[in-house]
């Protein structure tokens, strides 16, 4: 893997990745079938003690397709600091992540997931959690990026 150029905006703390994963509402994922790229952008829920992105989704189309022929990923999360006018600069933080997807069956697993997402996306989840009804989700693809790799970039410290 390559390491990001500039070891002065290299985040290397594992906590500090995860964190950034954590507090972010959507990642962009990139997959590939056949030799064609496809990018898609997805709310998300990430699992800490798993290290793992949950997301949801249609059971088919072009997302599911091309997960189906190659489940490797390359994705990123970022928090954007905003334009420096009169600097040429945009500041922002990211994590990029590469990881293996599979589809979660089990319902009990299923419910869970959902859970995780709700929780990072909702600022109130609770009340949205008790209204999960468990038979919905057997029409629900909900898909499970297991991350394998990790790394960062944040705006140097002067800048932010």
């Amino acid at each position: 893997m390559h390491h990001v150029r500039r070891k002065d905006k290299e985040i290397t703390e594992k906590d500090a990745l995860k964190k950034i994963l954590k507090i972010t509402k959507y990642v962009t994922v990139a997959m590939c079938k056949d030799n064609e790229p496809y990018l898609v952008t997805l709310s998300h829920g990430y699992d800490e003690k798993s290290n793992c992105i949950y997301f949801h989704c249609a059971n088919e189309g072009k997302k599911i397709d091309f997960l189906k022929t190659n489940n490797t990923v390359w994705g990123q999360a970022i928090i954007d600091h905003g334009y420096v006018e009169d600097k040429c600069n945009h500041l922002y933080t990211s994590v990029h992540f590469k990881g293996k997807t599979t589809f979660i069956e089990n319902i009990n697993e299923k419910l869970e997931a959902v859970k995780c997402i709700i929780r990072q996306l909702e600022k109130n989840p609770e009340p949205m959690i008790t209204r999960i009804k468990s038979e919905r989700l057997k029409n629900t693809a909900i898909g499970k990026i297991e991350i394998e790799y990790m790394s960062g970039k944040k705006p140097e410290e002067s800048s932010k």
